[in-house]
């Protein structure tokens, strides 16, 4: 584009604060309102709707481009698209779209025959607001009783409301303020639940009785260290009501009794620094999933009559990432990743050999699906690939086979002979291989001219699957390829995987990153410049310190909600999440060594006079997770520090928090915007003003 308008430029007002002897500056501090969660600061409102403004000034020549991609994409789904349903006591369960439809219905029909009864009208409940999104969704065991929450502005605080589906009407209970699930007892008399305390930490599990006043609701159960977040489950037989709490690297969990919660709670084990368990129970015996003696987890067994005596039932195994346990009535599940690959094996209490799924592909991604009976002789399980559709198969426990429900529908058509994928091993600066899974056109060019989209997250444990994506494929069909690296700080190759990205090795999270992108050029994937790359929350804080460390690599940056403020957001303890942040970055209040860590990388503290690539950033006004004022301060430095002329967009959703604008389309949007600013940048496509 010739022509630009010219950018915002936040004041600065110079800040400083001192911790461990160092003085740290800050001069974009003010960008956090005192008030906040409110938000009402004029000259704050002023900055960032400035850069909503510059903004769409800059993308108004790509509408065209974006309207494009958009209804690409659109056209790859299917409208009245709906899940396939399943049995769950008397009634067939399902979900819908409308043609059209931004949001959800919830079906059900029952089991001897009847009409199909909308029990759940999303797009109803959304309608006239610019924000929404169910929660907690908990049908009652006699089937007549729908508890429901949901979220109309983003802050994740939820609503709850009883229905009486026999009636259609609303019962007088309300409960603002949750953030939880629901799980009834077993007389159907009231329900568990938790609410968000002033700090957006569930610390607690309520009781309430129907009927009542929320505020003589029962605290069955409360925690103290603000570390901990407190949940609430049941076990599949639901038998049990699971009261669970924990941080990111220790867990405690109580039963109750699902007939008498107010009954004295079972203990499974007390809390023990750097243990994690989770707990299914059979016929009176606990099946307990832990990692408590080696990271790639192990299931043990115990009577529910004395939980602390552990039995080993399968032992951890140094390829096969045992990752959850699920009890059936006959039988029990074992999902895990053998070298980082999906299994899901069927294991008999009476001893028989156990049985492995297999699937066709050589890489994939499976697992459960919705199986809410216990007693069942088929499996529901998802299926899918970087080339393979979204896939419902029911599998027969009786003989193996893999029947198919449902196959994801792409209406504009699809044909995977026109995509090849692959799964690279890239050696690490330190030696380690760093899986890639890579798919790109039959055609691509390896000749070091391609161009390459790479994503990551890398953080928390959460792995990045090699899954199917229609979206994607509007870069595939403009001749790009489209990659993850699934680097450390992810379980991807299993919990050591995770423990050798985080807290005082979170730089290697960073350097598998770039390390990644360097081996997808010397494969002739690409070449400098010509790769495109993006994250999210956490991963929006990789963006943030590989563009530091390495600028000149990217040819464009997407970083949503990211969090880059690391260092000030760590060192206060009154913000929701931190307390609970500490095991995964460290506390830099208190730990010397954790600062100087933490303030080495921290994306904010690191921005530097230099080159940056086309930067295109985003953020909720509502967020709980990551603030406002993270991305916006971040913009505001980068603005003022940065030594060239790219093009560096900031992006802030007003009336939405850390997943952006809700609806299926709305969201689809915001997708397409992003995509036209990287096609813009690589020169994919060309665009005049």
């Amino acid at each position: 584009m010739t022509s630009l308008p010219t950018p915002p430029v936040a004041k600065r007002l110079p800040s400083t604060t001192t911790h461990h002897g160092i003085e740290i500056s800050d001069d974009w501090a003010w960008l956090r309102d005192p008030g906040y969660p409110k938000v009402t600061d004029r000259e704050v409102l002023d900055y960032l709707e400035a850069e909503n403004a510059y903004f769409e000034a800059v993308m108004a020549p790509l509408k065209p481009l974006t309207d494009t991609l958009f209804q690409e994409m659109r056209a790859r789904i299917k409208e009245d698209d709906a899940t396939v349903p399943q049995k769950d006591g008397d009634y067939l369960y399902w979900s819908d779209h409308e043609t059209g439809g931004e949001y959800r219905r919830w079906w059900r029909r029952p089991v001897a025959g009847g009409e199909d009864q909308l029990f759940l009208d999303e797009p109803a409940l959304a309608k006239g607001k610019e924000y929404f999104r169910l929660g907690g969704l908990s049908i009652s065991n006699n089937g007549r009783l729908l508890a429901y929450a949901y979220d109309d502005n983003g802050s994740e605080r939820f609503l709850l409301r009883v229905k009486d589906l026999e009636t259609g009407e609303h019962l007088p209970d309300e409960i603002p303020g949750i953030l939880s699930d629901i799980v009834w007892n077993a007389d159907d008399t009231g329900f568990l639940y938790g609410l968000a305390n002033d700090q957006w930490r569930t610390d607690n599990a309520r009781f309430h009785r129907l009927g009542t006043d929320p505020k003589d609701d029962v605290e069955l159960y409360h925690e103290d260290d603000e570390g901990y977040r407190v949940g609430v489950g049941e076990t599949s037989s639901r038998k049990w009501i699971v009261i669970s709490t924990g941080d990111h690297v220790t867990s405690e969990i109580r039963l109750l009794p699902a007939h008498d919660v107010f009954a004295e709670p079972v203990l499974v084990a007390p809390r023990q620094t750097g243990r994690e368990y989770d707990v299914d129970e059979h016929d009176g015996t606990l099946f307990i999933h832990t990692n408590d003696t080696d990271p790639m987890w192990r299931l043990v067994t115990a009577p529910i009559t004395d939980p602390g005596t552990w039995t080993e039932l399968i032992p951890a195994d140094p390829h096969f990432y045992m990752t959850g346990v699920a009890t059936f009535a006959d039988f029990f599940t074992v999902e895990g990743r053998e070298d980082g690959l999906d299994q899901i094996e069927i294991h008999y209490y009476d001893g028989r050999p156990k049985r492995r799924i297999q699937f066709p592909e050589a890489s994939y991604v499976t697992g459960l699906g919705d199986n809410p009976e216990y007693a069942v002789d088929t499996l529901r399980l998802s299926y899918q690939s970087m080339v393979t559709p979204g896939t419902v198969y029911d599998y027969a426990l009786s003989d193996g086979a893999l029947t198919v429900r449902k196959v994801q529908t792409i209406p504009s058509g699809y044909d995977a002979s026109k995509y090849l994928t692959e799964r690279l091993k890239i050696v690490a600066r330190d030696g380690v291989e760093v899986p890639c899974s890579i798919v790109y056109p039959a055609d691509f060019p390896k000749d070091g001219t391609g161009k390459v989209y790479l994503y990551a997250y890398g953080a928390y444990g959460h792995a990045i699957p090699p899954g199917f994506s229609t979206g994607r494929m509007s870069y595939l069909d403009r001749g790009m390829a489209f990659a993850i690296a699934h680097i450390r700080g992810g379980d991807d190759l299993g919990q050591q995987w995770y423990h050798d990205g985080k807290l005082t090795k979170r730089t290697n999270t960073f350097n598998d990153f770039v390390d990644v992108a360097k081996g997808l050029i010397e494969r002739r994937f690409s070449y400098k410049g010509g790769i495109a790359i993006a994250g999210g929350s956490a991963g929006g804080e990789l963006m943030g310190a590989v563009v530091n460390s390495d600028p000149d690599l990217w040819g464009a940056v997407v970083a949503d909600v990211p969090f880059v403020d690391v260092l000030n957001t760590m060192l206060d303890a009154s913000l929701p999440l931190t307390p609970g942040e500490w095991p995964e970055w460290g506390n830099p209040i208190e730990d010397k060594a954790a600062f100087e860590l933490i303030r080495s990388y921290s994306p904010y503290d690191n921005v530097k006079a230099q080159d940056y690539p086309p930067l295109f950033i985003s953020g909720g006004l509502n967020d709980p997770r990551v603030t406002y004022w993270e991305p916006a301060k971040w913009a505001a430095k980068l603005r003022a520090t940065k030594t060239d002329d790219n093009i560096l967009l900031l992006k802030t959703n007003m009336g939405a928090g850390h997943g952006g604008k809700s609806g299926r389309w709305e969201s689809l949007k915001e997708g397409a915007e992003e995509m036209a600013f990287v096609l813009w940048q690589l020169g994919v496509v060309d665009v005049e003003a």
